[in-house]
């Protein structure tokens, strides 16, 4: 017998080879393999990768947002390849994603270029913006979840925190907004509120030269969450709308000073 294995009495004539090395049972010659108490359970879970160019499409997405890459400027697959250090295929699949999501527009025989944050497009963008952030005020409030909105404040307090700093004032009044949605619990509205992400960012990048305050930023949000923590929805939808045009009159005057 190999000493590497034991053997074990079954029923009947039938036996069964075992590692050595396996429990040892109540009688010396015997021994049991060990085995685990759910033997489906894992303390492991699947490692998920991004692909390339899912990667290639955030990086490209956030200089759009951060205003690296300008409304109507061409990005050349050539340049973008050098600098990111990949192959065009994976690059070009990046920037079909893009162009689906409206934030680059091809251009027959000249390329492909950021959208341009013309008017129609932005009155329609906060439109979407409105419909789903009015949504979400509205399912805090009427499901009971009102008490959430104490995540708000927590980001109302962080903005209040970063006098003298717009970018960042930006990235928290945007995440004031994301979470708004989130805390819904809604997969849908998070869905719809997630591509739209993106271009209120060019457009909250655009109007921070307006505001010659942040206590004014921070004012609006902080309102707009006491009205959902007060469960007033009366008030915290009047909030939002009021909030939300006068977000779209500053991006649209700050377009026209630019045209």
């Amino acid at each position: 017998m190999n000493d590497g294995a034991v053997m074990t009495e079954q029923s009947g004539d039938s036996r069964k080879r075992t590692r050595a090395g396996g429990a040892t049972g109540p009688r010396g010659g015997d021994t049991f393999e060990a085995h685990p108490a759910n033997p489906d359970a894992s303390p492991l879970s699947p490692i998920v990768r991004a692909s390339t160019p899912e990667l290639i499409a955030h990086q490209l997405r956030e200089a759009i947002a951060e205003g690296h890459f300008v409304a109507g400027q061409q990005l050349l697959e050539s340049s973008l390849a050098g600098s990111l250090g990949v192959s065009r295929g994976p690059l070009r699949e990046a920037m079909q994603r893009l162009t689906q999501e409206g934030l680059l527009v091809g251009h027959r025989n000249r390329g492909l270029f950021v959208m341009e944050l013309d008017e129609p497009a932005v009155r329609d963008m906060y439109l979407a913006r409105g419909a789903v952030e009015r949504a979400a005020v509205e399912h805090l409030i009427g499901s009971g979840r009102g008490e959430s909105a104490r995540e708000l404040l927590a980001i109302v307090d962080g903005m209040r925190e970063c006098s003298g700093a717009p970018r960042d004032v930006s990235a928290l009044d945007m995440r004031f907004h994301e979470t708004l949605v989130a805390l819904t619990g809604s997969p849908r509205l998070m869905r719809m509120h997630g591509s739209l992400v993106t271009q209120v960012r060019m457009c909250l990048a655009a109007t921070e030269i307006t505001y010659q305050r942040i206590e004014d930023r921070v004012g609006e949000h902080g309102a707009l969450a006491e009205a959902i923590l007060a469960k007033d929805a009366k008030t915290a939808d009047q909030l939002l709308v009021a909030h939300m045009d006068d977000g779209l009159r500053r991006v649209l005057d700050v377009r026209h000073e630019r045209t």
